[in-house]
């Protein structure tokens, strides 16, 4: 229907290219570019999936960590609000100096922006199996490693995929805004060149795909969750 109204309107009130394309006119753009926008988007997909995966592996290795020492959690928890505060594109020239122009300072950008949700939200996950939870674990003289492999970690998976979800798409945005600065390939870098050379339809083709692919990770971390903990899916329905 939003499709349906954009083409309508910008039919009707003849709206001119450079200011807002039509969907249709986007969609033969797409078609026309596809083999530049499928270069572009290997190494964007790449940044994003292996920041993901290694912001979010540290972020709940972090998490699991404060569990046992609360010490360590009230001197870096801190610090990490602190990383969460700085603006990605005042932080991606810094690692563009200290990493090179390949694929570090991307992944590195991509990898923080998916750290902060999943430290906080798997904080509360490990934290949140209930006093009668962890007494029947005593009294049953479970090792720490068996309660957190039988409590602590089943209880904060809803918690895991609630933060996957954010980073899964905020991922691929920490990738795109890193290729702006230093970076001669991907769907960042494809979005700035088009800007300067006022390919406009050639920009909204490039956005289009660049939301297909942030869609494409939701959806993927929402059928893991459906596999990993069915029984939240079926309460849901």
């Amino acid at each position: 229907a939003v499709l349906l109204a954009w083409e309508a309107s910008v039919s009707l009130w003849s709206i001119p290219l450079y200011v807002l394309p039509a969907p249709t006119v986007i969609a033969a753009q797409i078609e026309r570019d596809w083999a530049l926008l499928a270069r572009h988007l290997q190494p964007t997909l790449l940044e994003a999936v292996g920041g993901f995966v290694i912001g979010n592996l540290i972020a709940t290795g972090l998490a699991a960590t404060f569990v046992y020492a609360p010490p360590l959690s009230r001197m870096l928890y801190p610090v990490a609000i602190g990383l969460r505060t700085i603006p990605l594109v005042a932080i991606t020239p810094l690692l563009v100096v200290w990493l090179g122009n390949g694929y570090a300072p991307k992944i590195a950008i991509a990898a923080l922006i998916s750290f902060f949700p999943t430290l906080v939200n798997m904080s509360r996950g490990f934290a949140s199996p209930s006093p009668d939870q962890l007494e029947l674990m005593h009294a049953l003289a479970a090792s720490q490693w068996q309660v957190f492999r039988l409590v602590r970690w089943p209880a904060s998976l809803p918690y895991l995929f609630a933060s996957l979800k954010i980073a899964a798409t905020s991922s691929v945005l920490g990738a795109i805004v890193a290729e702006w600065i230093g970076s001669d390939r991907g769907l960042g870098y494809l979005i700035v060149a088009a800007t300067f050379e006022y390919r406009v339809a050639r920009l909204w083709a490039t956005i289009a795909v660049s939301t297909a692919l942030a869609l494409a990770a939701f959806l993927t971390v929402v059928a893991l969750e459906r596999l990993a903990i069915p029984w939240r899916s079926e309460d849901h329905e």
